[in-house]
């Protein structure tokens, strides 16, 4: 592995000019506005006061398969400057590879050869428009694949992004999602021990997945990943159930969220997740706004941490055949790994 990328240059405009106590760096995934061109949503993003964009590449919003790339790509990054927005780059659009089947073929494939072509472009894109990362995850473990030989296509096809962010000095965020072979920390820590600890591998964290799944508060799971945290996804979920929410929807307390990401210095773009509101975007991206940024103020209320822990230790990877799901999931997810699932 070569040494660290560093962050890309921050961009004009004024999300370079921010200070650093300015607070978060709120954005919003374009996933949420699929029912708008992208220049549309981009500008009413701006207009709203947003600070970045979390681009899923899609058939609608920049298609990386279709003619034209490196011009679309260009002309691109001059529109998020001149709006002055970060971007992120995302990955789980549904149907772009494979019209009949949802998010197919993934990683763990029998043939997974489209899905790192994919990720390879997306690394490329992340290059060129100044992209603070690439995120992208792992994928339902299809059921004729045994869960010793998805694990082992899953590093191998990991080990391939890496080589490919490494050349292009780009960041990849991981991102555990519930139902897939790697849906919580202790499995994304368990996938970068198999990558030797790549240094240009982080984590995505998505705020609602960790009330939906991880056995500890959501804030603590913030400071357990602090170091490797290159990505955030905010959205409201309740136990158990895999549905993004809008706030005030779910049981999620945001300020001591949002606390432990500013105790943790994390200065990247926290993004709205909402897939399913397209519907109505304008209007819901702009009360997540005015809910995120309350939330903010109240956070800043909060007493710092006096003594934040360390990350946890990395989870060894066990000599018997891989679990479908990792054993840190709590009980009242199911243990099938296949429900409730909805991304």
């Amino acid at each position: 592995m070569s040494a660290v990328p560093t962050a890309p240059a921050p961009r004009p405009g004024p999300t370079a000019e921010r200070p650093v106590d300015a607070g978060p760096r709120f954005g919003y995934g374009t996933n949420g506005f699929a029912n708008h061109r992208l220049d549309d949503a981009l500008a009413v993003l701006a207009d709203l006061g947003y600070h970045g964009v979390a681009l899923t590449l899609d058939h609608d919003h920049l298609d990386p398969f279709a003619p034209g790339l490196p011009h679309r790509v260009a002309a691109l990054r001059r529109r998020l400057d001149a709006l002055g927005l970060g971007v992120m780059i995302e990955t789980g659009a549904r149907y772009l590879l494979d019209p009949w089947h949802k998010h197919a073929p993934t990683l763990l494939h029998d043939d997974p050869t489209r899905r790192v072509e994919f990720l390879r472009r997306a690394v490329r894109i992340g290059a060129d428009l100044g992209a603070e990362a690439v995120s992208f995850w792992a994928g339902v473990r299809p059921e004729a694949v045994a869960p010793r030989a998805a694990w082992d296509r899953l590093v191998a096809g990991c080990a391939t992004v890496v080589d490919a962010a490494d050349r292009a000095g780009v960041l990849l965020g991981f991102e555990p999602e519930p139902g897939m072979l790697v849906e919580d920390i202790a499995g994304w820590r368990r996938l970068r021990a198999a990558l030797d600890g790549a240094p240009c591998f982080g984590i995505t964290l998505d705020i609602g997945h960790c009330r939906c799944l991880e056995p500890q508060p959501v804030d603590r799971c913030v400071r357990d990943v602090a170091e490797h945290l290159v990505n955030v996804q905010i959205d409201d979920m309740r136990r158990g159930v895999h549905e993004h929410l809008e706030f005030g929807e779910g049981e999620i307390d945001f300020p001591p969220v949002l606390r432990a990401l500013d105790d943790a210095g994390y200065r990247g773009l926290v993004a709205v997740e909402l897939p399913r509101h397209s519907h109505a975007a304008p209007a819901v991206a702009a009360r997540s706004l005015e809910f995120l940024r309350a939330a903010a103020a109240r956070a800043r209320t909060l007493p710092a941490e006096a003594d934040p822990p360390g990350p946890s230790p990395a989870v060894p990877t066990p000599a018997g055949p891989v679990a479908a799901v990792p054993s840190s999931a709590p009980t009242d997810v199911s243990p099938t790994g296949t429900a409730p699932v909805r991304m």
